[in-house]
């Protein structure tokens, strides 16, 4: 199924960070490239600036692996692309694949951009409507604007649901005092 999506540049996707509801996990993640140009990969990708980008070099897919130390809950991915800065370069088609490994990974979404000038945030869900838990995502780049073939994506947010417990299934119970709070996690 494809999803058929424009970036935003007034939308506040960190809304839901600065009032607790989200995280960025993306620092716990071992990040890797299919291919890159010299001075133009993960470190460029992950910055906060939006004047750097990842361009790939090579041909299609190109491929953006974000594999986690331990199963991870991912509520949404974050994309930040630029039809007007980057034109041909701005990715049209990108598939994003969950699972354990590179060799086992599964579609759950198809994006289609239409000249994205900002944001693009995909909720992800397994089957229950739950939260993804996984070790690997990955993002595939199928196709660009006017038929393109390297691409540029300026950057890429990984977030997860902030009250949600990798520890068992089940979620931990929220406390409002103080004293509770203290001993809500083992330490």
């Amino acid at each position: 199924m494809a999803t058929k999506l424009s970036g935003n540049q007034d939308i506040d996707i960190f809304k839901d960070e600065k009032d607790g509801k989200l995280r960025e996990v993306g620092n716990q993640a071992v990040w890797s490239l299919s291919s890159c140009k010299p001075g133009f990969g993960v470190d460029q990708l992950r910055d906060e600036s939006h004047d750097t980008y990842w361009q790939s070099d090579g041909p299609q897919p190109h491929l953006v692996n974000i594999q986690f130390h331990r199963k991870t809950t991912i509520h949404d991915v974050c994309i930040y692309a630029d039809y007007k800065s980057d034109e041909s370069y701005t990715p049209n088609r990108i598939s994003v694949r969950v699972g354990n490994h590179a060799n086992d990974l599964t579609e759950v979404e198809q994006l289609e951009l239409t000249e994205p000038s900002g944001w693009v945030c995909v909720t992800l869900r397994d089957s229950s409507d739950r939260p993804i838990r996984t070790f690997m995502l990955q993002l595939a780049v199928l196709s660009n604007h006017q038929n393109g073939r390297d691409t540029h994506i300026r950057r890429i947010k990984v977030r997860s649901p902030d009250q949600s417990s990798d520890v068992g299934a089940g979620r931990l119970p929220m406390f409002t005092s103080r004293e509770l709070q203290q001993q809500a996690y083992v330490r």
